[in-house]
């Protein structure tokens, strides 16, 4: 299990040992053990992309640092814990891509003092925007990629959405678009107890209209 090269491959044998023992207590405890073996594997395997992330990560914590950002060191933290457990969805890389950074940056706009501008959701669309397109250019796309992005766009637009939204119907609408496709995949997964494939674009488009909506609205505000 550990030494699968194929991250889907390793989260699907891991999903269907789960759902074999029907997610016993024990089945979990095994799961949760066996994922975090791989991660520290496929962690040691790529050296290159550790120091990227730490380095990185780093630079954004003395940003949080020298203005006192909140939550800014945790939220560094957080983001570099997830980075580094999911470095196995690199593949065959072992080094981080200019869209990853890109990607890492906009997740942790909420860490440094360009997260309470009044253009940071416009800043979030353009670096999401930005990454896509970069990394389709340089053919770096990848699963960790992907993970990225999406953990990027929750926490980033949720942490606004939250912190600086004062409606209520807003805020609501907001949260409920980004968590029906997160819920889709977490129960399909548990269902079949393998991994399914991206959420159809049909499926994100409430996410990407309440992003702009949201966007707009905290730009306008004063």
């Amino acid at each position: 299990m550990s030494d699968l090269s194929d991250s889907r491959a390793a989260t699907n044998a891991l999903l269907g040992a789960l759902k074999r023992d029907h997610w016993g207590s024990r089945a979990v405890v095994r799961f949760l053990g066996q994922a975090a073996d791989r991660s520290a594997r496929q962690a040691a395997r790529r050296p290159r992309a550790l120091v990227q992330i730490t380095t990185l990560h780093c630079l954004l914590l003395a940003l949080a640092l020298a203005r006192q950002q909140r939550p800014g060191p945790r939220w560094v933290a957080a983001s570099w814990t997830l980075s580094v457990l999911h470095l196995g969805l690199l593949e065959e890389r072992d080094r981080l891509s200019p869209a990853d950074a890109l990607t890492l940056l906009r997740g942790n706009l909420p860490a440094t003092v360009l997260g309470a501008s009044h253009w940071s959701g416009g800043l979030a669309i353009a670096l999401d925007l930005a990454d896509g397109r970069l990394a389709r250019h340089q053919r770096t796309v990848s699963p960790f990629g992907d993970y990225a992005d999406s953990v990027a766009d929750a926490a980033f637009w949720t942490w606004l959405v939250l912190r600086h939204e004062p409606s209520r119907t807003v805020r609501a609408a907001a949260i409920a678009a980004w968590a029906v496709p997160v819920a889709t995949v977490t129960a399909i997964s548990v269902r079949r107890g393998t991994m399914p494939e991206r959420p159809r674009p049909a499926l994100l488009r409430p996410a990407a209209a309440m992003q702009g909506i949201v966007a707009l609205r905290h730009f306008l505000r004063r």
